[in-house]
Parts: structure tokens; C-alpha cells; sequence
């Protein structure tokens, strides 16, 4: 059975905090051997310092971008889709100026995957029991409105459940069925964390099957350089394709 429930007593969490301990104190006698924790990645970027003045958006959505996805303007502004540092697609680089302090905003975590294996260690340690970490944060999804959470760092987690060899229902052979486990996880806690809750951790209990110390993190789950097949918007891809008609029109 699947069980998932939010954390309360978690405080305000500002740079330098420990949060592994503030974390684990919060969730004395709750935690079970085989739980996994999800974890808003905004109390992570806190405790590490990630924190800019709002007036600075604009340049630090810039020194987080690899590449331009797409841009489109709207009535108040340009709203740039593009690959951060991590590897992610999303807007304005991950930077966000919610749940933060007026006058802030967060960039995401320098390394989600290192942070989730630093968080383990310390709760397994203090706790004696076996755990998962996921990071998470909220993403836009190509193709569909709305917004869902998702993993961004993991550890002692497979984060990808594949499936190919084993037989469906029916008894049919999967090929490349791979679930997305650790963005299902994120987004089962997100029920009950909420947005505006002020309880950043929930437990997710029932998928110890999924634990796993030597599982690769959340950066495994995406997709860049060859593997990825939408690298532009439509309107980039479109203005490419004919600027290079043109350039090959001239025989350039």
C-alpha cells in the first residue's frame, strides 16, 4: 500500500542551516525503514545559499542558461525557455521568486543529486534505517498546460523503474516500458505538500522496492545532447530550417 503524507514543524529555512538535522528533527518517530523522502528543492537552495536580490533576475536567469530554447514575449516581458546547468528545459532557467522572501528570488540547487546523497547519509546515520531522497521542483510540461512536480535530485532511489523483458497483464513482452518513478514520487508528495502549505517534506511509504544505494541520480532521467528530439521551439526550429534553405539558395 501506498502511503504519502507532508511533514509538519519545518521552520523558515535561511542559508547555513543544517538541514539535514532540522529535517530529521521534524520527522523524529515518523520514519520507517524503506521510506523515501521528497523534498522541496527551494529549502535546499535556502540552506546552500542559492539566494539573488530580485533585481537581479534577469542576469541570473542569463549565468544559469547553457541554451536558448525558445523565447516569446507577453505583456510583460519575454519569457525565455532554456536548458540550465543542470540539464534542465524550463522557464527562466529554474530561477522563481516564490516561497522566498520579498525582494529574493532562488536559483536551483548547484547539484540536486549531491545534495539528496548528503541529506541520505545524514538521516540514514541519525535514524538507523534505510532511505530514499528525491529533490524536487515544479516544471512546465511541453504539450500540456499546467504544471507538475518533478525529480530533480535523487539518492538511494531508482528514479527510472525499466520494465523492458518483463510481461504486461496480458502476458505481452514490454520493450521499452520505463516508468518515471522519481517524477511520480514528486508529484504524489506535491498533493500533499502543496504550494502555499509551508510543509516542504512529505514521506511517500510503500516503494521500498525501489531502493537502490547505487542507482544513478535525477540527472539520468534527462534528456540532452543527442538524445534530445525537440531542441528548439517550433518558431526557432521553423526560422532555422529556413535561414539555412537561404544560406544553401546562395550556395554559401
Amino acid at each position: 500500500m501506498l502511503t504519502v503524507w507532508a511533514i509538519e514543524g519545518i521552520p523558515e529555512i535561511v542559508a547555513g542551516d543544517d538541514l539535514a538535522a532540522i529535517i530529521g528533527d521534524a520527522c523524529a518517530g515518523q520514519l520507517e525503514n524503506g521510506d523515501i523522502l521528497a523534498i522541496t528543492s527551494k529549502i535546499v537552495s535556502k540552506a546552500e545559499g542559492r539566494v539573488r536580490h530580485a533585481a537581479d533576475r534577469e542576469q541570473a536567469i542569463t549565468d544559469e542558461t547553457v541554451r536558448v530554447v525558445a523565447t516569446r514575449e507577453h505583456p510583460g516581458g519575454i519569457t525565455r525557455i532554456v536548458e540550465n546547468r543542470l540539464g534542465i528545459v524550463a522557464a527562466a532557467a529554474g530561477v522563481d521568486a516564490s516561497n522566498t522572501p520579498d525582494g529574493t528570488i532562488l536559483l536551483l540547487p548547484d547539484n540536486p543529486d549531491a545534495s539528496a546523497t548528503e541529506l541520505r547519509h545524514a538521516l540514514e546515520s541519525r535514524f538507523g534505517i534505510r532511505l530514499g531522497i528525491v529533490i524536487t521542483d515544479t516544471l512546465g510540461r511541453a504539450w500540456r498546460t499546467g504544471q507538475t512536480d518533478a525529480a530533480i535530485g535523487a539518492s538511494g532511489v531508482r528514479v527510472l523503474d525499466d520494465l523492458a523483458g518483463t510481461r504486461d497483464a496480458s502476458g505481452k513482452l514490454l520493450e521499452v516500458t520505463a516508468p518515471a518513478v522519481g517524477d511520480e514520487i514528486a508529484a504524489a508528495a506535491d498533493l500533499v505538500k502543496g504550494k502555499a502549505s509551508a510543509m516542504p517534506v512529505a514521506v511517500v511509504r510503500g516503494l521500498a522496492r525501489l531502493l537502490d544505494n547505487d542507482a544513478p541520480g535525477a540527472r539520468s532521467l534527462t534528456r540532452t545532447g543527442p538524445t534530445d528530439m525537440f531542441r528548439l521551439g517550433t518558431d526557432e526550429a521553423w526560422r532555422e530550417g529556413h535561414d539555412a534553405g537561404l544560406r544553401e539558395g546562395r550556395g554559401e
